[in-house]
């Protein structure tokens, strides 16, 4: 990466003000799924042990931006923290303001603080200049740890770098290492599997990788579009007919390169309990709806990705929320978490089915930002990776 990181500037006896991606489940007060908070973990330490003091700022969730919301607040997650590293962590009613700087300017070194939810300002997701000066003011250096928002600009990832130095935490290196290694000098042969619910998400993916990618296998709802290209019947299945021409575009571009499903698992309806049958992908009837790929896709994209020394994954195969949809979604991880490539997780709905599938710890890496991953992906450059300062 050609971005400074914590190691390459001095800490000792500065204030440090981190960005991470505390956006958690978070129900009465419980957190669901801390491995967001897990994440920041190392350059947490680091920072503590260079002799700094810490102030961590996020978003929760999407408040109104007019103020103070319970069920958005970070509390739990300041709780939350302080177990994971043993120590107290001080939490801020606010994340601006005199009341805050007070507060950040009584830390000592090894000390944290947690600022309130950045979003409970409008004005912050615009990346308003005043709120990001305003933040500036907590810290003596800027350090981005939060992947997952990367690819907006806003005050607390891209404006506060306007008024402090800015570098990189461990865990956006991580990423961004693992994701550059995959989609700039991949070791070949490189296979990108792409599902998902729709190909208007993922237009610029696709062709992206059409052309950097030796194979691109198509699942999950966005198959059906293809298969509507082709004139395929697709019965009451999700299609986005206003992308059909689109869709004839790509294949005429993926030739040898795109792979669609070959068979399918359609039911009569929505719903986990409704009647399922496998069928040829020329066999769907009109009144049933495509919501897996088939045994056959899985056998036939199971021996592509064997050969395979680098393979990025995101988008799920099928509805895999619903177990009885769910088999091409877990058979695709458990392929991967048994061959020897380089194996890249797009966040969002893919590090979920890896971690549901339980072989997350089989990946060579799952990344913590769904949106931030897809645009890395799509060639698109990252306003909060930008602002970091080169080596």
């Amino acid at each position: 990466m050609n971005k400074k990181t914590i190691r390459d500037v001095d800490l000792h006896g500065k204030r440090v003000l981190m960005r991470v991606d505390y956006n958690v489940p978070v129900k009465d007060g419980v957190i669901g799924d801390d491995k967001r908070i897990r994440a920041t973990l190392p350059t947490i330490k680091y920072i503590l042990e260079q002799g700094a003091s810490l102030v961590l700022m996020s978003h929760l969730g999407r408040p109104a931006g007019t103020g103070y919301e319970a069920e958005f607040s970070l509390k739990p997650v300041a709780k939350r923290l302080e177990e994971l590293l043993g120590q107290p962590v001080i939490f801020a009613p606010d994340c601006i303001g005199p009341e805050v700087e007070a507060l950040a300017a009584q830390l000592k070194p090894g000390e944290v603080m947690l600022l309130e939810n950045v979003r409970f300002y409008k004005a912050e997701t615009k990346n308003d200049m005043k709120i990001a000066e305003s933040l500036a003011k907590l810290g003596d250096i800027f350090v981005n740890d939060a992947f997952g928002t990367a690819h907006r600009a806003q005050s607390s990832t891209e404006g506060v770098a306007h008024f402090l130095p800015a570098v990189a935490g461990f865990l956006m290196e991580k990423e961004i290492d693992f994701l550059s290694r995959a989609t700039e000098n991949p070791e070949r042969p490189y296979v990108v599997i792409l599902g998902g619910a729709k190909i208007s998400d993922k237009i610029g993916v696709i062709r992206n990788m059409l052309q950097k990618a030796d194979k691109v296998l198509i699942g999950g709802g966005m198959a059906n579009t293809f298969f509507k290209a082709m004139g395929l019947e697709t019965g009451d299945s999700l299609v986005e007919p206003e992308v059909l021409d689109v869709a004839k575009e790509l294949l005429a571009e993926g030739e040898n390169k795109l792979a669609l499903p070959i068979d399918v698992v359609v039911a009569d309806a929505f719903d986990n309990d409704a009647h399922r049958k496998t069928v040829p992908v020329d066999e769907v009837e009109p009144g049933w709806r495509i919501l897996d790929i088939g045994p056959a896709t899985i056998a036939r994209y199971g021996e592509i990705l064997k050969t395979a020394k680098t393979v990025v994954w995101n988008g799920p195969m099928g509805v895999f929320e619903m177990p009885n949809f769910a088999q091409g979604t877990f058979a695709i991880a458990q392929i991967l978490a048994e061959v020897p490539a380089i194996t890249v997780i797009g966040g969002g709905d893919s590090a979920s089915a890896v971690k549901k599938a339980g072989v997350a710890d089989k990946m060579s890496h799952v990344s913590t930002g769904g949106g931030a991953s897809l645009e890395f992906l799509e060639g698109k450059v990252l306003p909060g990776v930008a602002i970091l300062q080169d080596k």
